[in-house]
């Protein structure tokens, strides 16, 4: 099928559910933590708390991904219930996290939410590729992280703002602060909105011989066995970006897992009080807890904040390569190695600077994070069966989950723990982990995937 050039309009209409799915995820990112530490978690285990979000993206993503290649509505279409499916239920979990009273509950949330938002997130990844031209998919994927960039400055400065317009930062111990309660029913309206504009507004094509897609929904009854086959026979280019995602990945789950604790603890020398090193049946003890869990939230505060200006770099890294590749090809495979070696610096550079100079570190990352959110999955299009996009995304995705498995199983606290006990070696791992996945783009060999080459077209 002859796809059309899309304007720049209707492939910011198609991708505006992003905003929505980012607002979950730098909520889930930025503070998740805050709220195990809030409710008693230990540094160590915070890790293991967050291995609901890689495994649920493991089971659900494949799963959503072959069911949505499999689905055609004339009203509907492919994609778009899935979308409205993940919102209902992400704004329902996002805006009930911070109410948890017990540590147990609010990782149980995390398992519900970061589900709904994989149900809603795998399919926005395969209309992109649905909807457009091979000539516009870096385009397209580009004004996707663009709009992921805008979702997650404003979603991580969320308890920030609230803040500043008065809202408490105190609670009682063991209950999550008004500020950060209110940061989440607003990305739980966000959410919604933001999916509903695309589902109303995006049109879908349908399946190009619409017999034999029926023929084939017919004859074949088991998503396991064609899952399974589909991994076995992945393209030589997806294994390949695999161990990229691997090291990209695990660098990224460190820092959300573990950069409010590192950084309130070595940057602003505020860390988590303990609630079992205070008598709190001792009036001046109470007291100190209560000062220092107000500094540890304040804090944690403008670690958000600073963990926004990453949102912010990458939506300005996503506007410079949306001017360009409009009329111009780039070359994928550089534009990400290169990324990832400033997203590694500025995880490195997290040793040494001053919570004024946090900033400089999170606009390297967010350079790393724009082209993670764009490059692969655009080399990755131009690599697979168009007909399989959906399950290939969703497959992708192992690649993306394996290694925050390992990182929240014990991996992150293994490999730090090798430089020495202070939370901040966390970050240096990170660093290093995003300087090998630069490493890794050299071993991209494919022309198409490298770069659009209209005469050129394999799936190895």
């Amino acid at each position: 099928m002859k796809k059309r050039i899309l304007g720049f309009w209707e492939i910011w209409n198609m991708s505006f559910g992003f905003l929505g799915i980012q607002f979950g995820f730098a909520l889930q990112g930025g503070f998740m933590s805050r709220i195990f530490q809030t409710l008693g978690a230990e540094k160590d285990a915070i890790p293991l708390l967050w291995i609901a979000a890689p495994l649920t993206g493991l089971l659900v993503q494949p799963i959503i991904g072959y069911m949505s290649d499999r689905t055609w509505s004339p009203k509907w279409g492919r994609r778009r219930p899935y979308f409205l499916v993940g919102a209902i239920l992400s704004s329902v979990a996002l805006f009930f996290v911070p109410y948890s009273p017990a540590l147990w509950i609010a990782a149980g949330f995390l398992w519900i939410l970061d589900a709904s938002i994989n149900i809603s997130m795998e399919p926005f990844r395969a209309l992109v590729a649905d909807k457009l031209n091979e000539s516009q998919r870096t385009y397209g994927f580009v004004v996707q992280t663009l709009i992921i960039g805008i979702g997650t400055w404003i979603a991580s400065n969320l308890p920030w703002l609230v803040s500043g317009m008065g809202v408490s930062d105190s609670a009682a111990q063991g209950v999550v602060p008004d500020s950060v309660k209110i940061a989440f029913a607003i990305g739980a309206f966000v959410f919604l909105i933001s999916i509903l504009y695309t589902v109303f507004t995006t049109s879908e094509y349908p399946p190009e011989d619409m017999e034999e897609f029926k023929r084939e929904k017919k004859e074949k009854n088991s998503f396991v066995s064609d899952i399974v086959n589909n991994i076995g026979n992945m393209p030589t280019t997806m294994k390949k970006l695999g161990v990229i995602q691997f090291f990209s990945w695990f660098a990224f789950f460190t820092m959300w897992s573990l950069a409010n604790p590192a950084l309130t603890e070595h940057v602003f020398n505020t860390p988590a009080p303990m609630e079992s090193a205070y008598d709190m049946a001792v009036s001046a003890q109470a007291q100190s807890f209560d000062i220092a869990n107000t500094a540890f939230q304040k804090s944690s505060n403008l670690v958000g904040s600073a963990m926004g200006v990453y949102g912010l770099s990458s939506m300005a890294f996503a506007l410079l390569l949306v001017l360009y590749t409009r009329k111009r090809n780039i070359n994928r495979k550089y534009v990400h190695m290169f990324s990832l070696f400033l997203g590694g610096l500025g995880f490195i550079m997290m040793n040494f600077v001053t919570p004024e100079q946090l900033k400089w570190c999170f606009i390297l990352i967010g350079l790393a994070w724009g082209s993670i959110l764009s490059m692969p999955y655009a080399m990755l299009s131009s690599s697979v069966d168009p007909k399989k996009m959906g399950m290939f995304m969703g497959i992708f995705n192992m690649f993306i989950v394996i290694p925050q498995i390992i990182a929240a199983l014990g991996g992150i606290n293994f490999v730090s723990n090798l430089i020495g006990e202070e939370a901040i070696n966390a970050m240096t791992v990170a660093g290093v982990s995003l300087l090998i996945a630069g490493l890794s783009n050299l071993l991209i060999t494919n022309k198409s995937a490298i770069s659009y080459q209209p005469e050129y077209n394999t799936n190895d």
